[in-house]
C-alpha cells in the first residue's frame, strides 16, 4: 500500500512540474567534425581514363566544425582499399570545403588529387569513408548503382 501511494506522489509531483516519468530515448549522433558532402562517382561523358574525365570524378568534404581542422594524415578511401592520404599539414576553415578528384593536378585550398590513372568510385554501387589521424572512422557515405552522383 505505501509502494502504491509514493508512486502515486510521485506522478503528482512530476505532472504539477509539467514533466513526466518517460524514459529519455537515445541521443541523436554529432555532426562529424568532416562530411562526406557529395560524391561524384560517375563523370560524364565515357569513361577513357583522360585526366579530365578522371577529374570529374571527385568526393566533396566539408568541415563542419566552428573551428579550421588540420587534416594531416586524415584518409579517404573506398570498399577496395583505394587510399588517399592527407600527408602533410592540409588546413581546412570552418565551413570550408575540398574536392578530392581521381586524377593528377596541381593540389590547392580547395581541390586536391589523387594522383590516380584509374578510376576509383564503382559506379555501380560504392562507399566513401574517411578516418581521421587515428584511424577512427568520421563519416561515410554509400550510393547505388543509379545516377552519377550523390548528396550525402
Amino acid at each position: 500500500m505505501l509502494k502504491k501511494r509514493l508512486t502515486g506522489i510521485a506522478m503528482a509531483v512530476a505532472v504539477a512540474f509539467g514533466g513526466s516519468l518517460a524514459v529519455a530515448g537515445p541521443a541523436q549522433a554529432a555532426t562529424p567534425a568532416l562530411q562526406i558532402t557529395k560524391a561524384y562517382y560517375n563523370s560524364p561523358g565515357t569513361d577513357n581514363r583522360s585526366n579530365s574525365s578522371l577529374n570529374a570524378e571527385y568526393v566533396k568534404l566539408t568541415n563542419r566544425l566552428s573551428s579550421t581542422v588540420n587534416l594531416k594524415s586524415w584518409t579517404l578511401r573506398d570498399k577496395s582499399s583505394h587510399v588517399y592520404k592527407f600527408t602533410s599539414d592540409f588546413r581546412l576553415a570552418a565551413g570550408a570545403s575540398v574536392y578530392l578528384h581521381t586524377g593528377k593536378g596541381t593540389n590547392t585550398s580547395t581541390d586536391r588529387y589523387w594522383g590516380s590513372g584509374a578510376y576509383i568510385w564503382n559506379n555501380t554501387g560504392d562507399t566513401a569513408y574517411v578516418r581521421n589521424s587515428a584511424g577512427t572512422l568520421i563519416d561515410s557515405c554509400s550510393w547505388g548503382s543509379s545516377g552519377s552522383y550523390t548528396n550525402c
